[in-house]
């Protein structure tokens, strides 16, 4: 088998898809993280994009998580997207959806005043609005198969882990079923071993330094998270 490295950032979402990805396909890999803030040269010469994820296989390297992915499924067991056309097709179209919403997600925790803000909480709300109509009930987004749909979602869903030690801002509303597959998501092993165990601790410190208006939010808040337990 030829050897896979993940070239990855602590708290770079897209990495964890791929993670998620090699974990439910039991694949081995190793797994080496870089400081994108100061990218050492043999990094730039395998991500001509200057990000993260890249997988090499071998000494090839192969760059953007939605490539990784679907190369991983090309090419390991257990498929993680439907078989039927129509409905892969449907679930590359969420997948493509669960990245704008980390789009939107980067804009709310840059937001720099309350106006900003509150349109950002507003624009995340009506696109899980759109997700709570087209779920089917559960656990996961197809019914009770985990997909790359739901790899791609575990990520986004770990963002409000910390959001929700800030406030309440509305983003899931009225939407039971939203709250209904966070929680399914969460209790996933890959999912959970996706990060390593101080990751809230991480994000935490990341989002106080934008300088932003949920940097203020924080500076009032006593919920700050401690190490979580070792994953098992």
């Amino acid at each position: 088998m030829v050897p896979l490295t993940l070239i990855s950032h602590p708290l770079c979402p897209y990495v964890q898809r791929a993670v998620i990805a090699l974990i439910e396909k039991s694949v081995p890999y190793d797994r080496v993280d870089v400081d994108l803030a100061n990218k050492p040269a043999w990094f730039k010469a395998v991500s001509p994009l200057g990000k993260t994820p890249v997988l090499k296989v071998g000494e090839r390297a192969i760059f953007e998580s939605a490539v990784i992915v679907e190369y991983l499924e090309d090419t390991q067991g257990h498929p993680l997207h439907p078989a039927d056309p129509l409905q892969r097709a449907e679930h590359r179209a969420f997948i493509e959806f669960a990245s704008s919403l980390l789009n939107d997600i980067w804009g709310f925790y840059t937001a720099p005043d309350a106006g900003a803000f509150d349109g950002k909480a507003k624009a995340l709300a009506d696109k899980f609005q759109h997700l709570e109509l087209r779920l089917s009930g559960g656990p996961y987004f197809d019914g009770d198969r985990f997909s790359l749909v739901d790899a791609a979602f575990g990520p986004v869903f770990r963002y409000f882990d910390v959001f929700d030690r800030i406030g309440d801002f509305g983003v899931f509303a009225e939407q039971p079923k939203m709250k209904a597959w966070r929680n399914a998501l969460a209790a996933r092993p890959s999912v959970r071993r996706a990060v390593s165990d101080d990751h809230e601790q991480r994000l935490w410190t990341f989002l106080q330094a934008r300088n932003s208006y949920l940097s203020q939010l924080m500076a009032h808040t006593t919920k700050v998270p401690t190490l979580a337990p070792p994953h098992t």
